[in-house]
């Protein structure tokens, strides 16, 4: 588990909040590269696209049709947000895959963040645009009335539990792939086991490029049902 160790970049042992990390430096390549596609790349606005251009256009025309296809028509203001955050987590997925980087998506530290964040902006849109009805979230209006009390506790609970399990399934999908391909390259050495073990490494490898992708959309997706359930809360 020695890959997920957070290290000062500048001497000595310490963290503070402060300190310039390999999480911090990461974090700042994945920035760097999102900007470097989505406005020096498309920046020539060709009529017949560079490949990073046309990336560009298409990550963006998938993420705006999810918008608007999950929440609708009213979530389209908060496409600038969501495309964001889906072009972060992708890119620190992938860079996390080149060898000897640092997955910063593997730490619940980032993941957690990024989950609260959605949680507060939902929970605050929700409220500033249905007052009071935003409850109703809660309030299970097609289930018999003895039945409703408790299923608002539940539905309650599992309202905060959302920042809980929209992290956790990020990190713990990163972390778990990168931790199993360390597992095969530990075997990798020895004679006998080694070429199945090469295998084993490339089969692991294609499948976490798969999953960089997909734990980035089902997080992106999962941000567009709750902004869904702020905007049209009723149950």
């Amino acid at each position: 588990m020695d890959q997920f160790i957070v290290k000062p970049l500048f001497g000595g042992d310490e963290i503070a909040w402060y300190t310039i990390t390999n999480v911090t430096l990461w974090m700042a390549v994945a920035v760097l590269a999102v900007i470097a596609m989505m406005v020096l790349g498309t920046s020539r606005r060709a009529m017949i696209p560079s490949r990073s251009q046309s990336v560009g256009e298409l990550a963006y025309g998938f993420i705006y049709k999810m918008v608007e296809d999950v929440a609708g028509k009213d979530g389209l203001k908060f496409f600038p947000y969501i495309m964001t955050l889906f072009m972060f987590i992708v890119f620190a997925n992938f860079l996390g895959l080149i060898p000897m980087s640092f997955t910063t998506t593997s730490h619940f530290a980032v993941t957690v963040v990024l989950a609260l964040l959605v949680f507060l902006t939902v929970t605050i849109v929700g409220f500033v645009k249905n007052g009071i009805g935003f409850l109703g979230l809660f309030w299970v209006s097609s289930a018999p009335l003895p039945l409703r009390p408790i299923l608002a506790v539940i539905e309650l609970i599992s309202y905060f539990v959302r920042p809980v399990s929209h992290s956790i399934r990020l990190a713990g999908n990163v972390m778990a792939g990168h931790a199993v391909i360390k597992v095969f390259a530990g075997f990798a050495a020895i004679a006998v086991v080694s070429p199945v073990s090469v295998v084993a490494i490339t089969a692991m490898y294609g499948l976490e490029v798969l999953v960089a992708f997909i734990q980035a959309y089902v997080f992106t997706i999962l941000t567009c049902v709750y902004l869904k359930d702020a905007l049209h809360p009723s149950h």
